[in-house]
């Protein structure tokens, strides 16, 4: 390469060639629709305008902070710098390797922003301004890529940080859009942003250049003082996989859960607030599972790769592991909760919350409902911290970095569908008359597919009939267990029995997890 410039520029054009192409063609869709249309629009809802245009620009835009804060291929819950160590090896200064994803990525938000300013079809009775929100995007780039590259002494520590400043600013900015302040002053709060971004971007990567990991030498000299001996291979890769992964979303959860709960004092006398509160709060384990997932199926190193252990016992390790982070994030939650109400003085709201249930439910349905709810929200925790552990165990790059942008897409499709399914009452009676064939069908598939995938585990030798069989009938014994909750606490006038069987089978994972074993498995021996 000729320059820094270049040597940086060939490293996001080669690794998201793809994913830019696919944003060109989507700004192409919105210049065909504007020379359609001609003039703005009249909506008939600021939802129908945030799923038709917000959507698909916040997707967009969050997928760049993936891209330019290299996220997409770091481990965002880990103590080290997310900067990739083999650019480290360019013949670069450290303003440079700081300066230029830094100054793509402002670019890049700058076009984002400037093309669906010019491009998307605007109601017309909204003002829209020019230039701040293309310095605002900049801006949180800019913090995000700092944030994210700063090694830090506590796994997960970054997520809660990161998310905490960048909160925080969007807060200020949404009260400035509040009072309506002038793009002036919001152009003059917003521009020292980026150069201070910059100055803590290159301290960052100064310390990442250095091998810094955020913790002292003295806690490795402290660990390594016993001798730790295992009686199976199993037990020392569970408590392998417990010190690389299995704490990081106990401590995420124990970090950002007394932040969301010092909230009740604040909103004491606000019943709405404290439902709104608490809800953020039993949401807490399953949003941040999604983050720490990255690094539970991260990419298969030669370490892993040899050990002389079965593809499935390394994958079992992961579940098992996985399972008791859970548990560990889940009691933190459920001995926080109570202890806030009661200081706060908010715990005779939810008792009369509780009460109201009770009394129009009855006792038994009101407590099965609310375990089935906890049971629900605890496996939806787990399901996000393994689902996505076939794609990291493949080690095939290109995938892991295609479902990434599969998802966004998905989700700038799916919810200005489900937007206008909710207002068409005669879309929504057909789609709820074609639900049981539609689910029929993707159980069809379903089965299909875990059939074929657990005759190669046992054609492979990964996984013993007997263990098959096992696994198979415990899954029959979930959805089993699953439907006779739902069809006790449901009323029947509004779900058929069959309707209920469908969505147990369908809830319960089968087939992501068996192909995790066989990935690894391709992987090892590719």
């Amino acid at each position: 390469m000729r320059s820094p410039a270049a040597a940086i520029a060939w490293e996001f054009h080669r690794r998201h060639r793809w994913g830019m192409l696919a944003l060109l063609a989507y700004l192409a869709v919105l210049a065909a629709i504007k020379v359609v249309v001609g003039h703005p629009v009249d909506f008939e809802s600021e939802q129908t305008f945030a799923l038709v245009v917000v959507v698909p620009m916040t997707a967009t835009f969050l997928y760049f902070l993936g891209v330019f804060s290299f996220g997409l291929s770091g481990d965002l819950a880990a103590r080290q710098s997310m900067y990739p160590a083999r650019m480290f090896t360019l013949p670069v200064t450290t303003a440079a390797l700081a300066g230029w994803p830094m100054l793509f990525g402002a670019a890049a938000m700058a076009v984002l922003w400037f093309a669906t300013r010019f491009l998307a079809i605007w109601p017309s009775d909204k003002v829209v301004p020019m230039f701040w929100p293309a310095l605002l995007a900049a801006s949180l780039l800019a913090w995000t890529q700092a944030l994210t590259w700063m090694p830090y002494p506590l796994p997960g520590l970054r997520v809660a940080v990161t998310m905490l400043w960048l909160g925080t600013f969007d807060a200020i900015v949404l009260i400035a859009l509040e009072k309506k302040t002038p793009e002036p002053v919001m152009l003059a709060f917003l521009a020292p942003h980026v150069p201070i971004a910059y100055v803590a971007a290159r301290w960052a990567v100064v310390r990442a250049r250095r091998g810094e990991t955020g913790t002292q030498g003295h806690r490795a000299a402290r660990w390594r003082r016993g001798t730790l001996a295992y009686p199976t291979p199993a037990r020392a890769q569970a408590w392998l996989e417990w010190r690389q992964h299995g704490r990081s979303l106990p401590l995420m959860v124990a970090i950002l859960l007394p932040l969301e709960l010092l909230l009740l004092f604040a909103f004491s006398e606000a019943p709405s607030i404290i439902f709104e509160i608490l809800t953020v709060a039993l949401l807490t384990p399953p949003a941040m599972a999604a983050f720490v997932a990255a690094t539970v199926s991260g990419r298969v190193t030669p370490f892993l790769a040899t050990r002389p252990m079965t593809s499935a016992s390394l994958i079992g390790a992961k579940l098992k592991v996985a399972m008791w982070s859970t548990v560990i994030a889940w009691i933190l939650v459920l001995a926080a909760i109570p202890i806030a109400l009661r200081l706060s003085g908010t715990m005779p709201v939810v008792a009369g919350w509780a009460h109201d249930a009770v009394r129009i439910l009855g006792l038994p349905r009101a407590v099965t409902l609310a375990l089935l709810a906890l049971a629900l929200l605890v496996a939806s925790t787990w399901k996000q911290l393994v689902q996505s552990l076939y794609i990291g165990m493949s080690g095939r790059e290109w995938l892991v970095k295609a479902s990434v942008f599969a998802t966004l897409a998905i989700l700038s499709v799916v919810l200005p569908v489900a937007h206008w399914l909710v207002q068409n009452r005669k879309a929504m009676a057909m789609l709820w008359n074609l639900f049981p064939w539609i689910a029929a069908v993707f159980i069809g598939v379903k089965l299909a597919v875990a059939v074929w995938i657990a005759g190669k585990l046992y054609d492979r030798g990964l996984v013993r009939r007997r263990t098959l069989i096992g696994a198979a009938l415990g899954w029959d014994a979930l959805v089993l267990a699953l439907y006779a909750l739902l069809a006790w606490s449901v009323p029947t006038l509004l779900f058929r029995a069959y309707f209920l069987v469908l969505v147990a089978m369908l809830a319960v994972p089968l087939v992501r997890l068996a192909a995790a074993p066989l990935a690894l498995d391709w992987n090892r021996h590719r």
